[in-house]
C-alpha cells in the first residue's frame, strides 16, 4: 500500500522528533556573502573597483532585523553592478556610494533604534540621484516599525507634521518652495525615518516631495507637537 506524500512527511518529522534531532534553520546572511570585511567598529565594508565603475558599501551587522537590511543592501549593490557592467561609450566611470547612519530614542511610548541609508549613484545621466532607506526596530516588542504603526490608530499627525516639515525645507533651501499637500500630506512620502529622543527625522529622496532639482532632504522635526500620538 502506498502511503501519501503527508504521511510520509509526518511520519519523518516524527522521528526527527523522537531522536531528538533539530531541524536547523537558515543561516543568518553574512558580511562575507557579499564580498565584504567587517572592520574593528563592526561595519561591513563592501568595495570594488573597475576602470568603468566604482563601489563603496558600508553598514552596521549588529543592526537586529539583519535579513532585511542584507537584503536591501544586495539589491542595491546588485542592481548597480546591471548597469554598470553592461558596455557604453560612458566618459566618467560610474559611481555607487552607500552609508549608513545608526540613531536611537529611549524616550516613551518606547525604546527604538533606526538605520537610515543614504545612496549616491551615478550611471551616466545628467545628473546623479541621492536616495534614502531606513529600516526602524523597536527595541522592546522586538519587531519592526513602519510609518504605518508609529502613530496611534486614528490619529491625524501628517497636517501637524507638514507645515514643520516645510518650514525647515525654506531654511535649508532659503527660499519658499512649496510641497503640495498631496504629497506632504501622504503617509507613504514619510516611510524613510528616524526617531530620537527629541526629533522625528524625515528623509526624502530626489522627486519624493519637491522637484529633482532640490535635491534630497534630510528634515527633522521636533517630536514635541506629535508625541501624545506616538504608538
Amino acid at each position: 500500500m502506498r502511503m501519501s506524500t503527508l504521511a510520509v512527511s509526518i511520519s519523518a518529522a516524527a522521528v526527527l522528533g523522537w531522536s531528538g534531532i533539530a531541524v536547523a534553520s537558515a543561516a543568518p546572511p553574512k558580511c562575507t556573502d557579499l564580498n565584504g570585511v567587517v572592520d574593528a567598529n563592526q561595519i561591513c565594508q563592501i568595495q570594488a573597483t573597475d576602470p568603468g565603475y566604482s563601489v563603496n558599501v558600508s553598514y552596521p551587522v549588529d543592526y537586529p532585523d539583519v535579513n532585511p537590511v542584507f537584503d536591501y543592501v544586495k539589491e542595491t549593490r546588485d542592481g548597480f553592478l546591471n548597469v554598470a557592467k553592461t558596455p557604453d561609450s560612458r566618459t566618467m566611470p560610474y559611481e555607487l556610494e552607500t552609508t549608513a547612519t545608526q540613531y536611537g530614542s529611549a524616550a516613551a511610548p518606547r525604546a527604538t533604534r533606526s538605520l537610515v541609508f543614504k545612496t549616491y549613484q551615478g550611471v551616466g545621466g545628467a545628473h546623479p540621484t541621492t536616495f534614502y532607506k531606513s529600516f526602524n526596530w523597536d527595541q522592546g516588542a522586538s519587531k519592526p516599525i513602519t510609518i504605518d504603526d508609529l502613530f496611534k490608530a486614528g490619529a491625524a499627525p501628517y497636517p501637524v507634521i507638514l507645515p514643520l516639515v516645510q518650514a525647515e525645507v525654506d531654511k535649508q533651501l532659503g527660499q519658499q518652495v512649496t510641497i503640495s499637500p498631496g504629497d506632504g500630506l501622504d503617509p507613504s512620502k514619510y516611510q524613510n525615518f528616524a526617531v530620537t529622543d527629541d526629533s522625528l527625522i524625515f528623509f526624502f529622496s530626489q522627486g519624493d516631495v519637491l522637484p529633482e532639482a532640490a535635491g534630497a532632504l534630510q528634515v527633522a522635526i521636533p517630536r514635541g507637537p506629535v508625541a501624545a500620538m506616538l504608538a
